[in-house]
């Protein structure tokens, strides 16, 4: 204990020196090879005075008091160092270990302290011996331990050995399990040990009698089915840990605790004390946002948190987007979209959840919705439907779940996407895709997240296949198969910086849509526009806007292309596809992402802190979304790096992030309005297209067309500011 309270001093004395103390300019460390000098710094009390945060450094430079941390020498606690420094190099197998220190006046006045460490020869684990393990070798208790032959000595990492190997016994059935641990470094041989171990299993032990305290709403059978053990069975630490996880899941539930009695007798039988607290019953809650892919939104729900018992709940859901969109087009929402991908979106739903159904492990949700959604410069999607869900837990953190969705949807502004990618141009097939549909797929979704924050993880990773599968018997009019497949690693660098990485692949196929069978294009196999890939944006390729990574196509009117001052084409050149659009230029387009039936995508970002409450990041993206008609190269994928800040906040991180793309343009296909001669027979005059303020002699027709020559859109120098693309949203990226 008196080892334990030294190295625990406190190091939050006053921040205003008594009269006469001095400020530390530099700490240094020297002959430490072992370790690097940050990790020193974390041993000792004394500090040196620093830039508060590194967004603060021009003002540092330029001496600006408030920016700067200053640090002072206390000399009790600097007496004290280096036998921290020791204690802390002997816990990880540096016995020998010297210290000695030297302080230097500069020519300030400040302190220069200097740290000499001579770290001597590690004590290495020369071997592992395991006593009482002999009904435990076909078992995984002595797999993958901290400590390994060959490593350093370490108190630490023998603590923690001794602490898996009794929680893996606990997790067994033996409650009561213990370990001992004990070195022998010979007197000959003084840099290397022998450590054992042994195993004091005991007898196994079994649940006594549960009981179940704090509950008012939730009835004591909801807790009992919701723990998923019972008075008798064979008692398992792991086990608890679950059930307590099992509870919070229950939406209804503020607070719980899984308690076993282990000093009960007989020792073979443990009651466990459940202690829940419970919410409110029924909440409301309500919100706004901002993005610049959706403007302004607001969004409420009301939840009761214990329909009729049992845990169920029942969430009435409302969210209105793109409002402003049209008025802060060009200011706060540039990728809300245009015309009717700039009007009001909006989803209402209510939604039901079973927290067992046929077993504990066992969850239903069901839903009815209504929306308006938009994919800027995509499509525009107008549904109702039903989703079905099953949901089974089969490990913790791992749930697979079966559903079906069916939904009668109608798609608008699609015209140009069907055009290109299936070559269907005319007004009724386009009608008829465009339509009311139905799109009733079947899914399987396996997922697994050991993550250790919803917010802001630092460590654990996520991975989920998703498969999707819909066609005539499943009441759909659309037939595809779809599956998507993502995985998501955090890795602590530092303390508080973390290296992130993604990877999403997916693959789409899809058979021939019933309704054009029979037509000229019956045999062409759609994707349903809803069920294609689009990469690109703020969580995604970040050098690239929302969706704009992939295949697009470039759509304008005709009077354009027929204008002097546009494109100057003939009429003849647009009906045989064979005007040139390239005069008009980027601004004479509108980009229209068309999606893919293949993606992959990924990132890799550093996080760092800067500040208390702020955080940096350095990341690469890369990806690449191809056509039905495209080949999948390497080559074609795209890479583009960037640098972000964000700001921690209760709701989430609020980021900030600049990204470059080193690609300038891209060759693109221009969609346009077809046109005929003018016919008097069933034409009026005001039907004549007017260029340059002058009728002439052809009118438009209802069917699109794709010319031939494609158009080199949005190319731009290396250095140009249009090469970088800002992205401001709320959360991380992955």
């Amino acid at each position: 204990m008196g080892m334990m309270a030294l190295l625990a001093s406190s190091a939050l004395s006053a921040q205003m020196p008594p009269p006469g103390r001095q400020e530390v300019s530099s700490v240094r460390f020297v002959g430490n090879h072992a370790y690097p000098s940050d990790s020193l710094a974390w041993a000792i009390v004394t500090r040196q005075t620093e830039c508060r945060s590194l967004v603060l450094k021009p003002f540092c430079w330029a001496g600006a008091d408030f920016a700067i941390q200053r640090a002072y020498l206390y000399r009790n606690e600097f007496a004290v160092d280096p036998t921290r420094l020791r204690v802390w190099y002997q816990w990880r197998g540096f016995r020998e270990v010297k210290i000695d220190t030297t302080m230097t006046v500069r020519s300030d006045s400040t302190l220069q302290i200097t740290f000499h460490i001579t770290e001597g020869r590690p004590t290495l684990v020369d071997s592992i011996g395991f006593e009482g393990v002999e009904d435990f070798r076909s078992t995984s208790l002595l797999e993958n331990l901290p400590l390994q032959r060959g490593d350093r000595l370490s108190s630490i990492a023998t603590d923690a050995t001794r602490d898996t190997l009794i929680w893996r016994l606990a997790s067994q059935g033996y409650a009561h399990a213990d370990v001992l641990v004990s070195f022998l470094i010979p007197r000959s041989d003084p840099y290397h040990a022998r450590v054992t171990f042994d195993v004091v299993a005991g007898s196994r032990a079994h649940y006594g009698h549960v009981s179940v305290a704090g509950n008012k709403n939730l009835s004591e059978s909801t807790v009992l089915r919701t723990i998923q053990f019972r008075g008798g069975d064979l008692y398992r630490a792991s086990q608890l840990q679950e059930a307590q996880a099992r509870l919070f899941g229950l939406d209804i539930v503020r607070s719980a605790s899984v308690t076993p009695d282990l000093s009960a007798t007989p020792d073979s039988i443990v009651p466990v004390h459940v202690a829940v607290q419970e919410g409110d019953l029924h909440r409301m809650r309500g919100g706004a946002g901002w993005s610049t892919a959706e403007c302004f939104d607001v969004d409420a729900r009301w939840v009761h948190r214990d329909l009729l018992g049992g845990g169920r709940r029942l969430q009435v859901h409302g969210r209105v987007s793109n409002i402003l969109a049209r008025e802060y087009k060009d200011l706060l929402c540039p990728y809300s979209g245009r015309g009717p991908f700039g009007r009001i979106t909006w989803l209402a739903s209510v939604d039901f959840s079973q927290p067992w159904i046929f077993s504990t492990r066992n969850a239903f949700q069901a839903s009815i919705y209504g929306e308006r959604q938009s994919l800027p410069n995509v499509f525009v999607r107008r549904a109702v439907g039903l989703s079905f869900a099953l949901t089974r837990s089969i490990g913790p953190r791992t749930p697979l779940t079966l559903s079906y969705r069916p939904e009668l949807s109608r798609l608008d502004a699609a015209e140009a996407l069907f055009c290109t990618n299936f070559l269907v141009c005319t007004p009724q097939d386009i009608s008829s895709l465009q339509g009311r549909n139905w799109l009733a797929p079947i899914g399987i979704d396996l997922t697994r997240n050991t993550a250790d924050n919803v917010l802001n993880p630092s460590r654990g990773y996520a991975l989920s296949i998703d498969l999707e599968h819909a066609a005539s018997y499943t009441g759909s009019d659309f037939a595809y198969d779809r599956v998507v497949g993502e995985v998501v690693r955090y890795e602590p660098i530092t303390d508080r910086s973390v290296l992130a990485g993604r990877v999403r692949m997916g693959w789409v196929g899809a058979g021939a849509f019933e309704k054009l069978l029979g037509t000229p294009t019956g045999g062409v196999d759609i994707v349903h526009p809803q069920k294609r890939f689009y990469a690109g944006g703020a969580n995604s390729v970040r050098g690239y806007p929302q969706s704009r990574l992939g295949p697009r196509v470039l759509t304008t009117d005709v009077e354009p292309l027929l204008s002097t001052a546009g494109a100057g084409c003939t009429a003849q050149e647009v009906m045989d596809l064979t005007c040139n659009a390239s005069p008009l230029g980027d601004h004479g387009f509108v980009s229209r992402p068309t999606g893919g039936t293949r993606v992959i995508e990924g990132n890799l970002e550093a996080r760092f802190p800067i500040a208390s409450s702020f955080e940096g990041a350095v990341f690469t993206d890369f990806g690449q979304v191809w056509g039905e008609r495209e080949k999948v190269a390497l080559r074609d994928i795209q890479v583009t790096p960037g640098v972000g800040v964000r700001y921690l906040s209760a709701i989430g991180p609020l980021r900030v992030d600049l990204a470059y793309r080193f690609r300038g343009g891209q060759d693109l296909s221009v969609v346009t309005t077809q046109i005929r001669p003018f016919d008097p027979a069933t034409d009026t005059e005001s039907s004549k297209i007017v260029v340059d303020g002058q009728a002439i002699d052809y009118v438009k027709t209802r069917a699109l067309a794709v010319l031939t020559p494609q158009v080199l859109f949005g190319d731009s120098p290396a250095w140009s500011l249009r090469r970088l693309q800002l992205h401001l949203s709320i959360g991380q990226a992955f």
